[in-house]
């Protein structure tokens, strides 16, 4: 853990990993605990999550310890999206709760484990709030977006995605990487109708707008989908990294895959890195860790 400029709370590093429900959230944060304890970097996973429960990694933290989303529909009475909006919103007025909990685990690489909610990153402000007194604590942090790589086989679909995607980036105000998760189950989807580096890059859209038109139910809202493509084209910040979090698994046993590691202490050097000596190959889906590591570098 770095100094802070101003020599009052040591600087800390890490991720908040966010994202629809279903878009293995859990299994990143499992993976990457797995992956940064293999290259000996101490990590502490922070579950933010008042739903979560039989979690696969070891918590360091858990907001059940505060409260949970079953007792607040017994005791409230609210259905399950009020609940998890009422959990984050006790969340934020117990930051001293917070603040005590993660004191315990200074030197350590945070992984923020969110809520599945997506109003909670798209237009509600209680964990924006959180990440905001976060970084007043000296935390410098990356937004791990996750979106479940099925999206891709349906341009419908892909557009809602790109269009949340895009949301969350403005109102959650972290440095961002958008993940397509599950990688590994795409194809069992069906085809895509263009090659995934469309996907990825989120090349010219105006193809994806003729592609949905060519479907009867979909050519009535040409007008609209070509609208919100324009908005997504304006901005130009939406772009996706695949992933696949078995790899990382494979790397972390040795079984496979081996030959992705190298060593490139120049990489580190040009990146103004003080930790790190392994990186994965350009175009690995790992190069998350990078990303996150060096988020000091880029704030």
């Amino acid at each position: 853990m770095s100094e802070s400029s101003e020599g009052s709370s040591p600087l800390a590093f890490g991720q908040v990993v966010i994202g629809p429900p279903g878009s293995g959230k859990t299994t990143y944060c499992h993976g990457m605990q797995e992956f940064l304890g293999r290259v000996g970097r101490a990590v502490a996973v922070v579950n933010l999550d008042p739903a979560n429960e039989g979690m696969p990694y070891s918590c360091a933290v858990d907001i059940s310890e505060l409260i949970t989303l079953t007792d607040v529909m017994e005791n409230l009475k609210l259905g399950p999206n009020g609940g998890l909006i009422y959990c984050m919103e006790y969340l934020e007025a117990n930051f001293d709760w917070l603040q005590e909990k993660l004191a315990a685990f200074r030197g350590h690489y945070y992984l923020f484990d969110c809520p599945g909610q997506v109003e909670l990153y798209t237009h509600h402000d209680a964990l924006k709030n959180v990440f905001a007194q976060l970084a007043k604590w000296n935390f410098r942090l990356a937004a791990v977006h996750l979106v479940d790589s099925h999206y891709c086989t349906d341009p419908g679909k892909f557009i809602s995605v790109l269009c949340t995607s895009l949301s969350t980036m403005l109102h959650v105000e972290l440095p961002h990487v958008n993940v397509l998760s599950k990688m590994d189950l795409i194809e069992q989807y069906g085809k895509l109708a263009f090659n995934l580096d469309y996907y990825t890059e989120v090349l010219d859209l105006s193809y994806l707008v003729d592609h949905l038109a060519s479907d009867p139910f979909f050519r009535n809202y040409r007008r609209l989908n070509a609208k919100l493509v324009e908005v997504i084209e304006d901005y130009s910040l939406v772009s996706f990294v695949p992933l696949n979090v078995q790899v990382m698994w494979w790397e972390e046993r040795g079984r496979e895959g081996r030959e992705c590691w190298r060593s490139s202490q120049d990489v580190w050097e040009q990146l103004g890195c003080t930790w790190g000596k392994y990186t994965f190959c350009k175009g690995h889906p790992c190069c998350l860790c990078c990303f996150s590591i060096c988020t000091q570098n880029w704030l």
